[in-house]
């Protein structure tokens, strides 16, 4: 056989056995010194068989006596391409850099890639640097994987900088800086620079699309996501497992239910991410039997359930008060499925009794674990204390959150808030300097609310809306609608020791009350009004968003950290219940 024969051959094999078939022929007939050859077999075992064998190739590689740039980068990629085997990716790049051999544009897209599989930041610089040096910053798959990996490493800013600089970008530039803003919780960057994708004819792919979805659930942005829906479908794109699964996440996070399942019943497969979805959702609008329904239909579909879909079944059960039922599912867990019980799924277990009003035996069930609670486990049990009047209980507990996590502002504020409801005003002034001292920085809550296509969002007391001037006229029509209906404000979550008045004041201003008053504002009467809240509804907001639903004859879906409530004729869908 001459050399182009060999080349044929080694590509059409299959298996590592047809491929050592070659080997020990290239090694009788003296070919193992043709280095395109040797550098297509290091090809073949490193990258192409099914099966790879990158130890094998390695040797090969390492028996080179001079191996070319085409061998080094085969071998970096073929490191490159599993995380387990990233670090050595990176340390055979040092050694082809001290050898004298220079790199190419795809030596450092290999080695990117293995920079952002581990993430390492550090290389992921000094590669940049070299980049910058040898003038390869024009190589478009060059830049991506440098976006990429900033983007990964939580650099959202500095990747954005190299997209801006970019002289050209393909699809890749795009989806990769989309993706990059949804994985770092900047789904409204995303959302805003995919218009500007649209706005230049740039032709969207299922990546892409999928993280688009994600940002639109994670923002609420529903009318936006059923033009994303529409646009998938107009151009012909193949819903396949990841996107569908997009799709029912993102439906089931904006607040519509139903539209979820319609795209759930319409996937020609569905994996177990799929139905975990799917009961999540159910699970997160207060929907315990109809989650538990998906959940069976799973089983009889023969899809084994796997860790995530117990988070989500358990959920469903904690957010609608099914305590025996929960509490057999997770017993079923490791005595059915093998699945060993997590730290998240104690925490539903935890919730769900606290939820329930079972304090103590929530308590119980927390000194009993086989696995050291955490900070969130005790926080949950420290708020159903506060709710139900556990005293004595309470003051051990908070022992237990602020040295589990002495520098997180929400336990502290948790603390202040039931020393509050307790009247002990100098425990919250001391709890308070806790957290000054630790400069523990307490989140600041939002709400949003989307209205044509764009997403907009409100803090307490908010001055910087261009609508302002309209809004707090409407808050002060809502505020004496619901004196004459009798309202009288649950102030006990206000941690300020001030009087009644002021108390009420501050509430009269929170982020959602002043979302609601721009949608009364805007919204025709007909449409629901749909917020997304960062932070758990408080009980006077729970209560004041009821009485408007009935007020003003409005549906008002809110989304929270916790769940959904959906509001109608002065009732929730929670029944109180959150």
């Amino acid at each position: 056989m001459d050399q182009g024969t060999l080349v044929v051959a080694i590509k059409r094999c299959t298996t590592v056995r047809d491929l050592e078939t070659i080997q020990a022929y290239m090694i009788r007939t003296n070919f193992t010194q043709d280095s395109f050859l040797l550098s297509k077999l290091i090809e073949s075992y490193a990258i192409t068989l099914p099966i790879r064998q990158i130890a094998h190739a390695y040797k090969l590689f390492s028996w080179t006596h001079q191996p070319n740039l085409f061998m080094w980068n085969t071998i970096i990629r073929g490191y490159s391409i599993n995380d387990s085997s990233s670090l050595k990716a990176i340390a055979l790049y040092k050694d082809m850099h001290l050898s004298g051999i220079s790199s190419n544009s795809f030596t450092f897209g290999f080695v990117l890639k293995a920079c952002c599989n581990l993430p390492r930041l550090e290389e992921g610089k000094m590669l940049h640097s070299q980049v910058l040096k040898m003038g390869l910053d024009y190589e478009t798959h060059v830049v991506n994987g440098l976006i990429k990996l900033y983007t990964t490493c939580g650099r959202v800013d500095e990747a954005h900088d190299l997209f801006d600089e970019m002289p050209e970008r393909d699809l890749v530039s795009w989806s990769t800086m989309v993706s990059g803003y949804v994985q770092n919780g900047c789904s409204n960057e995303a959302l805003v620079l995919f218009k500007q994708m649209q706005a230049q004819n740039v032709k969207a792919d299922e990546f892409t699309l999928a993280s688009v979805v994600g940002a639109c659930g994670d923002m609420g942005a529903l009318d936006l996501g059923k033009w994303v829906h529409s646009y998938i479908d107009k151009e012909g794109i193949d819903i396949d497992i990841v996107l569908g699964t997009s799709l029912v996440d993102m439906y089931s996070k904006c607040g519509s239910l139903d539209n979820a399942i319609r795209v759930f019943e319409g996937m020609s497969k569905r994996d177990v991410m799929a139905w975990s979805t799917m009961i999540g959702g159910c699970a997160i609008h207060g929907f315990g039997e109809k989650a538990l329904k998906v959940f069976h239909a799973m089983k009889s579909a023969n899809v084994r359930p796997n860790s995530v879909t117990f988070t989500s079944v358990l959920c469903a059960c904690s957010h609608s008060g099914l305590v025996e039922e929960g509490r057999q599912y997770f017993n079923s867990m490791s005595l059915e499925y093998g699945i060993t019980p997590q730290i998240e799924h104690y925490g539903c277990m935890v919730d769900l009794f606290c939820r329930a009003g079972l304090v103590l035996r929530a308590h119980k069930f927390i000194q009993k674990m086989p696995i050291k609670p955490n900070a969130v486990l005790w926080r949950t049990l420290l708020g159903a204390c506060k709710t139900h009047g556990y005293k004595e209980l309470s003051e051990s507990i908070t022992r237990e959150v602020l040295e589990l996590e002495p520098h997180s502002a929400e336990n502290y504020v948790l603390v202040s808030n039931v020393y509050a409801s307790l009247g002990r005003w100098s425990s919250v002034s001391k709890v308070r300097s806790q957290m000054k001292h630790k400069k523990a920085k307490k989140q600041h809550g939002w709400s949003s609310i989307e209205m044509g296509f764009v997403v907009h969002q409100f803090v307490m007391g908010d001055e910087l809306h261009p609508e302002i001037r309209q809004i707090y006229p409407m808050l002060d029509q809502m505020a004496k609608k619901l004196k004459q209906e009798g309202h009288v404000a649950t102030t006990i979550d206000v941690l300020h020791d001030i009087d009644e008045e002021e108390k009420e004041h501050a509430l009269g201003f929170h982020s959602e009350r002043l979302a609601i008053a721009y949608g009364l504002l805007r919204l025709s009467k007909d449409s629901p009004i749909r917020i997304v809240k960062n932070l758990r509804v408080c009980a006077d907001c729970h209560s004041v968003i009821k009485l408007i639903s009935s007020v003003y004859k409005r549906d008002i879906i809110v989304r929270d950290r916790i769940r959904f409530h959906h509001f109608r004729e002065g009732k929730c869908s929670c029944n109180d219940y959150w």
